[in-house]
């Protein structure tokens, strides 16, 4: 069922970046970041709200309140490079080269979380990295 959902987060994810790419060509990019997490926000919160699960806010563990607001400032400052870098470059471009994301992700899992690395996983990531840096060659 993972796989579904990851396809799911990659076809958003496609239309986020050509969304965004013609939300910021006349604003400032922070502004436009600041209304897509308004927009973010009341999605969730509203999931949350209407799937009944507010009130296991009180059971949630102080370490992982640590780590979710670690990664909500981490998913902030994405979105606000993410944004900055889309009102001036082709998102062509740019969305390959945030996509170095997922090669970064799989360092950290293996050095921090102790996941296993296969020969499948590093040709990926190296295959991954090796289109990024064709992206960022003019």
């Amino acid at each position: 069922m993972w796989k579904y959902y990851a396809l799911l987060s990659a076809f958003f994810a496609a239309l986020t970046a050509v969304f965004a790419k013609v939300g910021v060509r006349e604003i400032n990019s922070d502004l436009a970041t600041a209304v897509r997490t308004t927009v973010v926000l009341l999605l969730t919160w509203g999931i949350v709200l209407f799937g009944s699960h507010a009130g296991e806010i009180k059971d949630i563990p102080r370490h992982a309140w640590l780590f979710l607001i670690l990664s909500g400032a981490a998913t902030g400052l994405s979105w606000l490079f993410y944004f900055k870098a889309l009102q001036t470059g082709d998102v062509s471009r740019v969305a390959p080269i945030d996509k170095l994301s997922v090669v970064i992700t799989i360092c950290l899992s293996f050095l921090f979380l102790r996941e296993p690395v296969s020969l499948r996983v590093v040709a990926g990531a190296l295959l991954i990295t090796g289109g990024s840096i064709l992206m960022l060659v003019k």
